[in-house]
Formats: structure tokens, C-alpha cells, sequence
């Protein structure tokens, strides 16, 4: 099974995000990640989300998904014809002697700080799943407290534009 990416645009209305999810529950698919927001038009949102299914399941998946009224278009996306960022807010733990240390990586990851106390700083970062992956990794040792990702979402490149 690989990832999937499908953007799926919908109509921006109450019950639509639990029809959808409701979809890959009943079917037994799993979403790994799911993000939703209001489009350049106040009436449709724009949902990424991503799966792990074989080909065959993906094309069921976009069967099913067309067949919900709301739906107004679906496109899968890869890497290539893409933009994919996530979004993470991490707490970690930041005395007198390491602060420095975790600001350079914050730094070097071009992570902002948006939160500090005398021990715990809050990191903004924003980036491809594997630069947030990395910055984890190298945050890990400091103590990590909290951290929330806000999953996948994404953006076809250049002139081709998801509408309706």
C-alpha cells in the first residue's frame, strides 16, 4: 500500500466533513491525515486528505467520494505537481544552559519561537513532512512535552487549478 494525497472540493456546509469521514469508516479505510479550510470562496472548502491503499482501493475511494453530493471535484496530487506542507507547534523543554542550543536548531530549521517561559519554549514550524520529522529527531533530546501536527495539506502547482 502507498500514500495518497486527494484534494477534494466541497460545498462549505455543516454534515460535510462527517459524510466524508463517515465514507472511509463504513468502508474500513483509515485517514491518516485530514486538513479542512474555506477556499478564495467563502462557499467551498478544500479538503486535503491523505490514505495508504492499493490502487484499487484508491479508485474506490474516488468512486465513493464522487458519488456524495457535496463533492464538486476531486484531484489526487503527487509530490511533483504539488505543494505539500504541515504545520507543527512543539513545547520543549528549555532551561538557562540548553535555550541557546534549541534556538540555533529553531534556527537552522527556520522554526519560530512563539511562546517561552523559564522552562519550556513553543517552536513554529511549517515544511514537508520529513523537515518536520527532522526536527523532532533533533528537538527529541531537550525533552519534547507537547507537539500537535496539523496534518497534511496541499496546493496544485502552477496554472492547473482545482475548480469546479
Amino acid at each position: 500500500m502507498e500514500k495518497h494525497v486527494i484534494s477534494v472540493l466541497v460545498e462549505n456546509h455543516s454534515g460535510v466533513l462527517n459524510r466524508i469521514s463517515g465514507l472511509f469508516s463504513r468502508r474500513g479505510y483509515n485517514i491518516d491525515s485530514l486538513s479542512v479550510g474555506e477556499t478564495e470562496t467563502p462557499s467551498i472548502s478544500r479538503m486535503t486528505i491523505v490514505t495508504k491503499a492499493d490502487k484499487q482501493m484508491q479508485e474506490q475511494i474516488k468512486k465513493q467520494l464522487n458519488k456524495l453530493i457535496e463533492v464538486i471535484k476531486i484531484v489526487e496530487l503527487n509530490e511533483t505537481s504539488a505543494v505539500y506542507r504541515e504545520l507543527a507547534l512543539i513545547k520543549v523543554g528549555a532551561n538557562h544552559e540548553n535555550r541557546a542550543e534549541i534556538i540555533e536548531i529553531a534556527n537552522i530549521f527556520r522554526a519560530h519561537i512563539v511562546d517561552v517561559s523559564k522552562e519550556v519554549l513553543i517552536l513554529e514550524a511549517t515544511g514537508d513532512q520529513g523537515k518536520i520529522k527532522a526536527l523532532t529527531e533533533m528537538l527529541q533530546p531537550y525533552g519534547i512535552k507537547e507537539i500537535v501536527r496539523t496534518g497534511l495539506t496541499a496546493l496544485q502547482r502552477g496554472e492547473n487549478e482545482l475548480k469546479n
